[in-house]
């Protein structure tokens, strides 16, 4: 394996094989080879670990409140579970306290009041996105949290998830790799992940804009179903209203009825296009939109633990030093004024104890950078999904287009008697040539 395991006994498993990148040289940081730092994993990997389904449950309405559940379907763990959200929000929480230094991805906000469908169709999408990400994630995939929240039935779920987490330790305290993670990385660690930030940055930015108009042309194609269906009902109505015919068209009595008749059945063929014209846009939601969505909620994880590295681990480990530099000048201070020796042995004591945390701040420091490194090559490792993508985009555009090309044209045929006049003969084309619409 080449993530370190979680439990304490991983200290007692064979040293990780020698993983070589898969990814481009210019996408991946350099190390020597035999680093457990570098992953093996590639996409179909982390895409066959687990496929859960989050499905939404009829409420249950109690006295004031309503209750939103959902039914948790792991595929991996063969099970079903009733989830609610605030038993996602533990979850998510032991999640961040146990792995600090990982790409945990963010819950969709909570909305207490006004709740409409809408929203909670997209909350329950973006909490499909989350557990599926954090089933594919290395280290969370075989951590005994995941396998709780994913298989146990009780009623006490966020209890039980507690418990598991208390008292252990996060991740740097229970991976063998912990003190030994400065050993394994290049020595610019601090420029390629200054590097690797920015590059990840511009990524992200570009994904916005790619799901934003995704979303759109989508939605397009629902809003071009709806004005299909009221197009073919309004030919419908036309072709149904039974106001007189007056006697001065008495003439055209036989070409009116036959035009009525026409157009009273081309309701048929205009609502099977809306049809298609609304699977095609439901498919881009659930094909285009959504994997977008699921790559920028990864991306979004990313930037979130860039953050916690800096304003955390370094930030606590550059006070950390200054407390100390602080403590060496009262020490100096201290020795020139010859005070009293039992306040002096009390200050090099607290020397000393922070001359420790400094040490276990730096050693964190380490493996902090160490699994950025290791996150880092995950959101590589997730790359290729832009051509999935695409393909779902194309294979969309192409399969709409034939779809209803086809009910097109076997609608040209029933249109066949719009085109003839009371004596039989073909009336002139629809649109004149051009350059004759305005001649005199």
């Amino acid at each position: 394996m080449s993530y370190c395991t979680k439990e304490r006994a991983c200290s007692d498993l064979a040293k990780p094989p020698v993983n070589e990148p898969r990814e481009p040289e210019q996408f991946l940081m350099q190390a020597p080879q035999g680093n457990p730092l570098l992953l093996s994993h590639t996409l179909q990997e982390l895409l066959s670990k687990d496929s859960v389904q989050v499905e939404l449950i009829p409420e249950k309405k109690g006295l004031f409140l309503k209750h939103v559940e959902y039914e948790v379907s792991s595929k991996r763990f063969k099970c079903s579970v009733y989830r609610r959200y605030n038993d996602f929000v533990v979850f998510h929480e032991m999640l961040l306290q146990k792995f600090p230094y990982r790409m945990v991805p963010a819950l969709p906000p909570k909305r207490m009041l006004g709740a409409d469908r809408e929203f909670i169709e997209s909350r329950r999408r973006a909490l499909k996105r989350f557990i599926n990400l954090v089933a594919r994630h290395p280290p969370f995939s075989e951590d005994v949290l995941l396998k709780l929240f994913l298989s146990f039935s009780g009623s006490d779920v966020q209890n039980k998830l507690r418990e598991l987490v208390q008292g252990v330790g996060d991740e740097f305290m229970t991976c063998r790799l912990a003190t030994q993670a400065k050993d394994f990385l290049p020595a610019d660690i601090q420029a390629q992940f200054a590097a690797s930030r920015e590059l990840i940055r511009n990524i992200y930015n570009s994904f916005y804009k790619l799901r934003d108009r995704a979303e759109r042309i989508a939605s397009r194609a629902i809003e071009n179903a709806s004005d299909l269906l009221i197009f073919g009902k309004e030919l419908s109505a036309l072709g149904s209203d039974t106001t007189p015919l007056p006697s001065w068209a008495a003439l055209n009595n036989s070409t009116w009825g036959t035009l009525k008749q026409a157009l009273k059945g081309l309701s048929v063929e205009f609502a099977l296009l809306a049809d298609k014209a609304v699977q095609q846009g439901k498919q881009e939601e659930n094909d285009v939109v959504e994997k977008l969505n699921l790559f920028l909620d990864l991306l979004q994880s990313y930037k979130d633990l860039c953050e916690r590295h800096e304003k955390g681990v370094l930030h606590k480990h550059q006070r950390a030093l200054h407390k100390y530099s602080m403590m060496k000048k009262q020490m100096m201070s201290a020795t020139v004024q010859n005070k009293e020796p039992e306040s002096v042995e009390q200050l090099e004591s607290r020397i000393v104890e922070q001359e420790n945390a400094i040490l276990t701040m730096e050693l964190r420091n380490y493996f902090s950078l160490y699994c950025l490194h290791q996150e880092t090559q995950l959101i590589h490792i997730y790359l290729p999904l832009t051509s999935h993508i695409l393909g779902a985009f194309v294979n969309s555009q192409i399969q709409g287009h034939k779809e209803m090309s086809k009910v097109w044209n076997e609608l040209k045929p029933k249109l066949s008697c719009l085109f003839v006049g009371s004596s039989n003969m073909p009336t002139p084309p629809l649109s004149p040539p051009e350059g004759n619409f305005f001649s005199n």
